[in-house]
Formats: structure tokens, C-alpha cells, sequence
């Protein structure tokens, strides 16, 4: 087991996360105020920007390929490296579905 430290940008948090634990579930401990939902890699409530560092996190399903390296779901999320995280910051897949609602509820409307 090895410990990183995640540092949180703009909050001035940072906390010791062992390689075997998620994100999540050291922010709860610590009493961070990280916000979370599903806890199942599905809802993105609890996304965070990677601004350096690696994280492992094979059940993230909600992100794609692509995004799994800029983006971690904290409830997820295992470090591989010492991280800076910005919370809070969605990735472009959250946009592409909040678009296509508005085009539906727009051709409900019509």
C-alpha cells in the first residue's frame, strides 16, 4: 500500500489517500465537502479535473475513454501519483447530455 497526496485547488485541502481507497471515501472520512451521489461511477456528481497526477479507476463508466484521463470520478478514483484535482469542473460528456435534453424538451414544446 502506498499513500499520495490530493490536493484540491482553490480550497486549500489536501489529504493523504492510500493507492487502496478511493477518493471519495477519504474525503468523507476527513470531512471534506466533496459532493457525490450514485457512488457507482455512474452520475458524475462527484467529478474532478486532473490537473496532475494519475488515478486508476476502471469502473468509472459515465466517462469516456477519452475523458477517463483528464477527469476522475472521486468515488472511483484510486491514486496512482500525487494529484491536484480541480472539483467541481465536469467533462464535455455532461454538456453533450444536458444538449440533447434541451433539444427534447424543445420538440415537446413544438
Amino acid at each position: 500500500m502506498t499513500d499520495y497526496t490530493v490536493e484540491f485547488v482553490g480550497t486549500g485541502e489536501t489529504i493523504t489517500v492510500a493507492d487502496t481507497e478511493t477518493i471519495l471515501s477519504r474525503c468523507i472520512e476527513e470531512g471534506i465537502a466533496q459532493e457525490y451521489s450514485c457512488r457507482v461511477g455512474m452520475c458524475l456528481a462527484c467529478s474532478a479535473e486532473i490537473l496532475e497526477g494519475e488515478v486508476t479507476q476502471p469502473a468509472a463508466r459515465a466517462l469516456t475513454e477519452a475523458e477517463s484521463d483528464r477527469f476522475a470520478l472521486t468515488c472511483m478514483a484510486r491514486p496512482q501519483s500525487d494529484l491536484r484535482l480541480d472539483r467541481g469542473v465536469y467533462p464535455p460528456s455532461i454538456e453533450d447530455d444536458a444538449d440533447s435534453a434541451d433539444d427534447v424538451t424543445a420538440a415537446a414544446d413544438d
